[in-house]
């Protein structure tokens, strides 16, 4: 992952000649090869094509738009050392995903260096004050100048200097509260393919984690696990008594009190050290006491090795 030194601006990875101002109702693909052949003019990104087939490759395996009216095309390539940023942007609106979708007026492109994992994300996480601007797509389309764009990005969006969980995580956690019973747990198993969920108290904090394994490690007798013919006990029922008692049980109860954890700021390689560590499937990750996101490993490897 790249580090940065807590003082480099956004603005930094690119400049005037690095912006195309109003570009109209070009296509997406259009657009990004105008991008392209900028960046190679003024840049040196190496074989344009090479580029822009890097870029679709990863556009069509994952829309790019991470806020209404802004789109972050972005590949890793082996011909840049460095974070290499180039803008475009359109008043009119480009349809860029999804028909219906709302127009994208202001594309990011970034392209990463293959020895550079993370960096992406950092880029990305600098941003976060536009993306959060639901109106900041529009304003920026509507500067008359190359030179004024460059400024609005000026004027703040520092990189961290190192990606940390809060880059990496998902937002989109699915959890239950300590007063569920049981058979809501199932159901959120069953519904979201899920092995683990982490349980909140009433306010919101981490209190715990019920296990999808552990739920089976309960049904089934220890004497069980260790046999290697199974024949004698083919009818042998060890769910009923679970489907019997699941509207019966609080999960405040049967929750296991350990778990991976990292606060919010913590850095990625921290994330990667817990879960190598305890093996664990996730990591919880958290601001203060309340839960805020989860990191997987699946995930990790998808952001991390690969945005």
């Amino acid at each position: 992952m790249a580090n940065f030194n807590g003082s480099v601006k956004f603005s930094a990875l690119f400049g005037p000649r690095d912006i195309i101002c109003d570009v109209g109702a070009a296509s997406r693909d259009e657009v990004i090869r105008k991008v392209l052949e900028r960046l190679a003019y003024d840049r040196g990104i190496g074989n344009v094509d090479e580029a822009y087939g890097a870029v679709m490759e990863r556009e069509e395996a994952q829309c790019t738009v991470i806020a209404p009216g802004v789109a972050l095309p972005h590949a890793r390539l082996e011909a840049v050392a460095e974070l290499v940023v180039g803008v475009a942007t359109s008043r009119e609106g480009i349809d860029f995903c999804v028909e219906g979708q709302a127009a994208v007026k202001l594309v990011i492109v970034i392209l990463v260096p293959k020895d550079a994992p993370g960096s992406y994300l950092q880029a990305v996480s600098s941003l976060a004050g536009l993306v959060e601007d639901a109106e900041a797509a529009e304003r920026v389309a509507g500067l008359g100048s190359a030179e004024e764009v460059w400024r609005y990005f000026d004027r703040g969006a520092v990189l961290p200097e190192h990606l940390c969980a809060g880059d990496i995580m998902s937002r989109n956690v699915v959890s239950v509260q300590e007063t569920d019973k049981l058979e809501h747990a199932i159901d959120m198993f069953a519904k979201h393919n899920l092995v683990d969920l982490p349980v909140l108290d009433k306010t919101g904090e981490l209190v715990g984690m019920v296990s999808a394994y552990e739920l089976l490690r309960v049904a089934l007798p220890d004497y069980l696990l260790w046999m290697e013919d199974l024949s004698p006990i083919m009818h042998f029922e060890p769910f009923v008594q679970v489907l019997k008692n699941e509207g019966k049980t609080w999960l405040a109860d049967i929750m296991s009190t350990e778990y991976a954890t990292v606060p919010v700021e913590a850095p990625a390689v921290q994330v990667a050290r817990e879960i190598a560590r305890g093996k664990a499937r996730e990591v919880f990750v958290v601001k203060g006491k309340k839960l805020v996101g989860v990191v997987t490993l699946q995930g990790f490897i998808r952001k991390v090795l690969r945005d």
